[in-house]
């Protein structure tokens, strides 16, 4: 199996920007190189296994779900840490590229602070190689953390490399060898939880189009007025320099975000608390009998994440990262409580539709969403 980058034809595209994509993979790729696998580490013989345990996952999920994905089998690829990297610059650059694109435009006309439309081409050119090159720092140290991915951006460019499912060999097999996992059956559980989302994502006919709606509602502000990102920043430094965390639960978006945009930023974050935690209830259930070693796979990931100290713990937060950890434990108390309130068939609407979905407050208060969807009778009871 090739590391080879995926999702290669997006990043060749020479659109205007404000990043310099390709500025953003050459960094990442000089500091992973200075953190090379574990000498044991075989692509081949890790891919061969993820491909069978992927299939496998499926299987379980289906059983546990009722839900079969209408796009096909999962294809399962294992790639190293620079292979995730190019994956992902290309899937932020599919996700971003148009709103950067309006931004750009807008630096043309003399919308943005300190890049007026006089500013000489090299000056330009060099905020995007900056750009760039703070984003491969970003995706550098993320790409020793993750272990696998569902990549559910799609679009027409390099369909083969899309709809995936990645897992990150060389973390894979540090984290076994560190903690004396048994591969295979570690390896299932990571696929359990990867398979799901891929599930959510392409047996639920809608989210995904409501998803990318949402992510396009929060970016908005600062399409619209490009001061907007720079009167965050400037912001986030006061406060950082006044010791407080400038970045809440909505990260730098929610210090230049109109009520509206806060409202689109609150949702998103509500979703990925219930896919998070459906997926993890999902990966529980559908691996009781394969995976024995599950309580102590997820014990020891999640003191993994609380153990990020120092340059690191700060790099988490400003990058939201802890807010995502706790999307898990929110949302998995989400679906346990409703499932308690109603059994899965009233877990269950929360697939029909956006309006059914839960709100940030809902994830937090599983009681108050139950009382939404059913009526006082059935609470009462």
């Amino acid at each position: 199996m090739s590391d080879a980058p995926a999702g290669g034809a997006a990043l060749d595209a020479p659109a205007p920007s404000l990043v310099d994509w390709s500025a953003a993979s050459r960094v990442a790729e000089w500091l992973v190189r200075r953190n090379p696998p574990p000498p044991s580490y075989r692509a081949e013989a890790v891919q061969a296994d993820f491909e069978d345990l992927t299939a496998q996952a499926e299987d379980l999920v289906a059983a546990a779900t009722g839900w079969r994905s209408p796009s096909g089998p999962a294809r399962a690829r294992v790639t190293d840490r620079i292979g995730w990297v190019h994956v992902n610059v290309a899937s932020i650059q599919r996700l971003l590229g148009p709103t950067l694109n309006k931004l750009e435009a807008r630096r043309v006309e003399g919308g943005v602070p300190g890049a007026p439309a006089w500013m000489p081409r090299q000056l330009v050119g060099l905020g995007r190689t900056m750009s760039g090159a703070q984003l491969g720092l970003v995706l550098s140290w993320m790409s020793t953390r993750v272990l696998g991915q569902y990549d559910l951006l799609i679009t027409e460019e390099a369909a083969e490399d899309q709809d995936m499912v990645y897992y990150v060999g060389p973390n894979v097999v540090g984290l076994e060898q560190r903690h004396g996992f048994v591969p295979k059956e570690f390896r299932l559980w990571l696929a359990l939880h990867e398979v799901t989302h891929r599930c959510q994502f392409t047996a639920v006919p809608w989210l995904r189009g409501h998803f990318m709606a949402l992510v396009d509602e929060g970016l908005e502000p600062l399409a619209a007025d490009p001061h907007r990102l720079a009167d965050a920043l400037k912001r986030a430094t006061e406060e950082l320099r006044s010791g407080r965390s400038p970045m809440g639960e909505a990260g730098v978006l929610g210090l230049v975000a109109t009520p509206e945009q806060l409202d689109a930023i609150q949702r998103i974050q509500a979703l990925m608390s219930l896919l998070e935690g459906h997926g993890d209830v999902t990966m529980d259930r559908a691996g009781a009998d394969a995976v024995p070693a599950a309580a102590r796979f997820s014990r020891i990931l999640r003191e993994r994440r609380q153990q990020v100290r120092g340059p690191a713990r700060l790099l988490q937060q400003i990058l939201g990262l802890e807010a995502k950890f706790r999307q898990y434990a929110e949302g998995e108390h989400f679906v346990n409580e409703v499932e308690r309130a109603g059994g899965p068939e009233l877990l269950s609407r929360v697939w029909q539709g956006p309006e059914w979905l839960p709100t940030l407050h809902e994830i937090r208060t599983p009681a108050d969403w139950v009382a939404r969807v059913t009526g006082p009778a059935l609470v009462a009871g």
